[in-house]
């Protein structure tokens, strides 16, 4: 299969965004716990309420302090890029977009984080959705003009394997941390790290 252009979730499969939340939160169970409560919110959540509010209730709903959001906000670019993600997307011979759930701002701070330019970065903010609700996904693909069938989604979290398949995209799994799937739906390709995306298009 040779694809027209590549979409990457952006703070699990590009960014390591699990170690900054746990630092954050001081401890790995804590951070984990705080993380995955806010998944929850944001996977329910549907139409778009301010990421930041939605950071600020995951924490408290996890017994942290609130004011652990601001701190997270705060440090935000102390976000990282996976080892091998600069050199990998850098070879990739096609256009790169970004599908993230966070604001405009913070999606825009974060996308900068990786080093690589991307000719479209759609956040739930600007989508009007979280994903995995489809309009993220679609929105990207309409940012790209390409067909959903000739653009791989590289997922960092389990729920949008389901969120892109849905809306026809073969799926790349960048399942770093070993994360459970959501759902039935299974990726196209499982993978622990990116150097297998290299690998892809070499041999397309």
């Amino acid at each position: 299969m040779t694809y027209d252009a590549v979409i990457f979730d952006l703070l699990t499969a590009l960014l390591d965004s699990w170690t900054l939340w746990n630092d954050v939160a001081g401890s790995t169970d804590d951070g984990l716990h705080w993380r995955r409560r806010y998944l929850e919110l944001t996977y329910g959540c549907g139409a778009y309420r301010p990421y930041e509010l939605l950071v600020r209730e995951a924490a408290r709903e996890a017994g942290l302090p609130e004011r652990l959001a601001d701190e997270l906000e705060r440090r935000w670019d102390e976000l990282q890029p996976w080892p091998e993600a600069r050199q990998v997307l850098g070879a990739l011979p096609v256009p790169l977009a970004v599908a993230t759930n966070c604001s405009i701002r913070l999606g825009e701070r974060a996308a900068r984080r990786v080093g690589v330019p991307f000719k479209a970065v759609i956040t739930a903010e600007s989508a009007g959705f979280y994903k995995p609700r489809p309009e993220p996904y679609r929105a990207v693909l309409a940012a790209l003009g390409t067909a959903p069938e000739r653009t791989l989604f590289v997922a960092g979290s389990a729920s949008d394997v389901p969120g892109a398949k849905a809306v026809g995209m073969p799926v790349y799994w960048h399942n770093r941390i070993g994360l459970e799937a959501r759902d039935a739906t299974r990726p196209d390709r499982l993978e622990p790290n990116l150097d297998k995306l290299a690998e892809l298009f070499a041999a397309g």
